[in-house]
């Protein structure tokens, strides 16, 4: 790029003095264009890194150059100035302090930011003829870094969950560009990107959009891509279902172990009974509440059970099953409670234990069998009905027996 030589003096002058200054060389250049061109060294430059603007086919006679941020030369735009004859640096509105103006018109940007990308005009002053002055211009752009993609969710419910992917970082003056399967995006209703093509937001994610997905941002000296993202779809919710080692269990006496399937990761399990079943010391829910255990079976356990399983997305429940909790009979009872008759009267009596399957009843008078049935019933009873009556109670299934007796006295 030929020698650099810096100027040995840098001008330090008033506001007034610099716009004075900026009128006289904007007054000495109307808008001529030569074939004055720019160069960047490198020409791919890093955020961070150093690069010169060299000029190429000056004109003859240089007089001094201008250097703007943009393509407008008005002072607001002005960075700085090199005047050859006093070989001094003037500094405009737009100097940040990294930038060097050479004797050969170049210009030196150190430490490069994404600020310093864009346009830059170089206005040169030729000696002798004030009506002449040419312009050129360039435009900086810095070597695009790695993008990388980041998800909404990575996790989502296949055709239930909306995903946004976004290709970082958000960079000026590049354009981004998407890929899926390796290949450029498809027309779709699912895809959608937004303006300026940074973000896409794929709607219902199935297993043909889960990716992979990469992305690309690309300038006019370079591109770059990221590495592929690939979404991990969770499977619809299955429908649980509930087993146990005993449907029909005796009270007091067996122990109930419920289990929700399928054995799944991922999920949490909930058991409801009319509600929410809590853990207590005789409702144990162990593990992640995958099995349900009734240490204890009693009556009040008797009824529908259903198991639900839930993720951050949304819940399932199985169809409910009965536990019928066997028991009893408990001890019966006779109604009504009158002992005293006349004779003529009709004698009705009623026997009742609670029991589960329904307890077998037999009367008996006198320890003698009357007859079986819960309902005893004998009209125009005489004095040879008195006697002490007896219900006896029986569950076929617990195998269990209970009796009480009442004394009936007939007058």
């Amino acid at each position: 790029m030929g020698p650099l030589s810096a100027p040995p003096y840098i001008l330090h002058i008033t506001w007034k003095e610099l716009l004075l200054t900026a009128s006289l060389l904007i007054f000495w250049n109307p808008h001529t264009t030569a074939q004055v061109t720019i160069e960047a060294q490198p020409a791919k430059v890093s955020e961070g890194k150093d690069v010169l603007l060299l000029v190429h086919n000056l004109p003859q006679n240089l007089a001094a150059c201008i250097w703007y941020k943009g393509q407008i030369m008005d002072l607001q735009h002005y960075i700085t100035a090199y005047v050859i004859d006093a070989e001094t640096i003037i500094f405009g509105p737009a100097y940040s302090g990294r930038e060097t103006v050479y004797s050969n018109a170049s210009l030196l940007i150190q430490n490069v930011t994404q600020k310093d990308t864009g346009s830059y005009t170089i206005q040169i002053i030729q000696r002798g003829d004030k009506t002449k002055g040419v312009t050129g211009h360039f435009t900086l752009h810095l070597e695009t870094p790695k993008p990388s993609i980041s998800s909404s969710n990575l996790h989502p419910r296949e055709a239930v969950e909306t995903v946004i992917l976004s290709c970082d970082p958000d960079t000026q003056d590049v354009s981004y560009r998407w890929w899926i399967n390796g290949q450029s995006l498809p027309i779709s209703r699912k895809l959608k990107l937004s303006k300026i093509n940074r973000t896409l937001v794929i709607f219902g994610v199935t297993k043909d959009t889960a990716g992979p997905y990469e992305c690309e941002m690309k300038n006019p000296v370079s591109s770059s891509r990221s590495d592929p993202v690939t979404l991990n779809l969770l499977p619809e919710l299955p429908k649980p279902y509930i087993t146990s080692n005993n449907f029909n269990p005796m009270e007091n006496e067996n122990v109930v172990a419920l289990t929700c399937e399928p054995k799944t990761q991922n999920y949490t399990y909930v058991w409801v009974n009319g509600q929410s079943l809590p853990v207590s010391p005789r409702l144990k829910q162990p593990g992640k509440n995958r099995f349900l255990i009734l240490p204890n079976v009693s009556r009040s356990d008797t009824g529908p059970y259903e198991c639900e399983i839930r993720d951050r997305v949304g819940s399932m429940h199985s169809d409910p099953i009965t536990l019928d909790v066997l028991y009893g009979p408990d001890f019966p009872r006779i109604f009504p409670s009158f002992t005293y008759y006349h004779s003529g009267e009709n004698l009705y009596l009623y026997c009742y234990a609670d029991s589960n399957p329904p307890a077998e009843y037999t009367w008996t008078i006198n320890g003698k069998f009357l007859q079986s049935g819960q309902i005893l019933s004998i009209p125009q009873i005489t004095t040879t009905h008195s006697g002490r009556y007896g219900c006896c109670v029986r569950n076929s299934v617990t195998g269990r027996e209970r009796s009480t007796f009442k004394t009936i006295k007939v007058s």
